[in-house]
């Protein structure tokens, strides 16, 4: 099980999970957040010391509206990286998280030698539109999310009524909170330059996308592959967005070819 620590930065105390053991890796998460039992962070801390900190907004952590914009954002979390006191660790992140590290190895490319990106954000092709997920309801994330959309519901709401009014205004606040955070990167389009930098991306990196990914659709994971020098893509069937829970082993079988 992974342990709920902080860490001081300049900007606000950070909260992140740390557990395992081995070489040092970072993980991102996604706007969606993450928790201890998140199945990826267990299976990864089988092989790997992992730190998976939370954004401003996540979890129980402060919001930090200081951190106005990307920039801010990636010095933030190279802030948090420097302070948990690891060295070039394994850098990975999902949706979100992906775009992050995504800015923080073009924009310290010397100090980030791998690179493990899970759907990432960050780009944006006019002929294939990204999902607008601050216009999406909680009943239509399954579908948008999962290749398995009863399968994808079930992990989601892990049981709970999601018709009690207790769950809908506890959903609610917890929503506002994270994509507030998200909002300041993702909205209204996930474009904030990346594709300009990614020249400068140095990391050995692994792309992984589950084919059925219908929030950021697979010619993306092209894209990542065409413009960072070198990149291998791992695509992975019968998984959508969320292949971090469907397909977990698998996830975690090709961020290992980092170590």
């Amino acid at each position: 099980m992974m342990e709920l620590k902080t860490v001081k930065t300049e900007h606000v105390p950070v909260q992140y999970l740390e557990g395992g053991s081995g070489q040092p890796l970072v993980y991102l998460h996604g706007a969606g957040g993450m928790t201890a039992g998140d199945p990826l962070l267990t299976k990864l801390a089988e092989s790997f010391h992992v730190h998976a900190p939370y954004l401003p907004g996540y979890g129980e952590s402060e919001e930090a509206p200081e951190l106005r914009d990307m920039l801010d954002i990636t010095l933030h979390t190279l802030d948090v990286v420097d302070a948990l006191g690891l060295k070039d660790p394994i850098l990975v992140g999902h949706s979100m998280g992906g775009m992050i590290a995504s800015e923080m190895a073009a924009l310290a490319p010397h100090d980030i030698s791998r690179l493990g990106l899970i759907c990432p954000s960050g780009l944006w092709l006019d002929d294939h539109p990204i999902v607008d997920i601050f216009a999406t309801l909680p009943f239509e994330m399954p579908a948008l999310m999962f290749h398995d959309a009863v399968a994808g519901a079930a992990m989601m709401t892990a049981g709970r009524n999601v018709s009690d009014p207790n769950f809908l205004q506890t959903y609610l606040v917890q929503n506002a909170r994270q994509l507030g955070m998200a909002g300041r990167i993702l909205f209204p389009i996930p474009d904030r330059g990346l594709a300009s930098r990614m020249y400068r991306i140095k990391a050995k990196t692994i792309v992984v996308w589950g084919d059925s990914d219908r929030a950021i659709p697979p010619v993306y994971a092209q894209e990542f592959k065409r413009r960072i020098k070198g990149a291998q893509l791992v695509s992975i069937p019968e998984a959508g967005h969320m292949v971090i829970f469907e397909k977990t082993d698998q996830v975690a079988d090709a961020i290992k070819r980092l170590a």
